[in-house]
């Protein structure tokens, strides 16, 4: 039996005490356990907690299993929307002389994440759809980008996470996914026809087990990936034709609504012919993370892009008040000093322990100001955020589903 783990391997020295000899499916351990908002996999798949951080073990082809341990690596370095892979373990007991044990991969589970089926059966509205469409697209769009051939484009091979009023989509399965320099329209035409039958497939599934709202056409739906695809496509990578006059604007207007997609620029290629400028624009294939970056650096808050943009308004916001409150200019690091104490940690003091696996702590801070905007709109006066925290953790975080949940002590739990 061998284990290969990427760095910091350190993470994995606790997991090295499973019964990795035995069949997954077998295993009996007090740190197993199941999680509310998991999906359905053709694989067997258990989840284990160990000094404090959640995993995925999935029991697969040791080919495949190598495979996918390659290229979830070489997604994550790439700063792709995926889970992250820990390790692998091959050349595990042989179940008997002639069938060796498949290997088991180790991805870190992704935090406040669930799946479509989750999505849909609980407190699912027509906006959720929208989004969970738009971000499905984003993800295919990204790693069509990096030159990734997914090949089996699906609801269930994806995960969800809330961010900041939006939903994010990550990679959860990359058995069939091929890496190249680039794709052809052929590649990539295949991995969009594929996405939007699987994903058709899929609702109508969940339509005859009597999960998916009467207001959500499978049909429909589908047929909104391939549209939705080609226009963001489009936006990225399209070819602009304009007068020299115009260059400068011009340029500044595409670099703007790249930004404002989650984009960043890598390269601006600008072409001067007889009948004008012509712009290629190469778009980066790895998430903007401007905002993150920003809030981080100024207050130590490790958060998702739109969170960190919705965060970065509350300071200056903070920041207006406190130069107005104090008569005189407040620097912006001060103010995100004082914001990230006076606000932030103060309103995460006063979500219950019971409390803290419902959401992201950013995630909850935005919810926050959301209730407070619904709440000063009711009363017609700014009620403020602490009263806002108090009605939101009394009222509405409460009804958010927990994470994770105990696996029952039962031997062959069902994965």
């Amino acid at each position: 039996m061998r284990f290969i783990f990427r760095p910091p391997a350190s993470q994995a020295a606790g997991l090295l005490s499973l019964p990795w000899e035995q069949p997954l499916e077998t295993w009996e351990d007090d740190r197993l356990l199941e999680m509310a908002h998991r999906g359905i996999s053709r694989h067997v798949v258990r989840f284990v907690e160990v000094d404090g951080m959640v995993y995925a073990l999935k029991e697969i082809d040791e080919r495949l299993a190598r495979r996918e341990y390659r290229l979830l690596g070489e997604l994550e370095t790439l700063g792709m929307p995926s889970v992250s892979v820990l390790g692998v373990c091959v050349e595990r007991a042989w179940i008997d002389e002639n069938t060796p044990q498949d290997a088991i991969l180790v991805t870190r589970f992704l935090d406040y994440s669930m799946s479509y089926r989750y999505v849909f059966s609980h407190g699912h509205t027509p906006q959720t759809t929208d989004r969970l469409v738009d971000a499905m697209v984003q993800l295919l769009v990204r790693l069509h980008l990096a030159g990734l051939f997914w090949g089996d484009c699906s609801l269930s091979n994806t995960l969800f996470r809330p961010d900041a009023g939006s939903i994010g989509a990550y990679l959860v399965d990359a058995e069939t996914a091929e890496m190249h320099a680039t794709l052809s329209d052929g590649q990539r035409r295949f991995d969009i026809d594929y996405a939007a039958e699987r994903v058709g497939g899929e609702l109508f599934d969940l339509q005859y087990g009597g999960l998916l709202p009467p207001d959500v056409d499978p049909v429909e739906i589908a047929g909104e990936i391939p549209r939705r695809y080609h226009a963001l496509w489009d936006e990225l990578t399209r070819e602009e034709h304009f007068r020299p006059d115009e260059q400068r604007y011009r340029v500044a207007e595409r670099v703007d609504r790249l930004n404002e997609l989650g984009f960043d620029v890598d390269e601006i290629e600008l072409i001067t012919t007889d009948e004008g400028t012509r712009l290629r624009v190469h778009t980066r294939v790895a998430e903007a993370g401007r905002h993150r970056t920003r809030l981080f650096a100024l207050t130590g808050l490790q958060v998702t892009e739109n969170q960190a943009r919705r965060l970065l308004n509350d300071v200056l916001s903070y920041r207006a008040h406190l130069e107005q409150k104090e008569g005189r200019p407040v620097p912006e690091t001060v103010a995100a000093h004082r914001w990230r104490s006076e606000i932030f940690d103060r309103v995460m003091g006063m979500v219950p322990a019971e409390l803290d696996d419902r959401l992201a702590p950013a995630e909850v801070f935005h919810e926050i100001l959301e209730h407070r905007w619904f709440l000063s709109e009711q009363e017609g006066k700014d009620v403020g955020t602490t009263a806002a925290a108090r009605s939101y953790v009394r009222k509405i975080l409460p009804g958010a589903p927990s994470t994770l949940t105990v696996l029952p002590d039962v031997p062959g739990a069902p994965s």
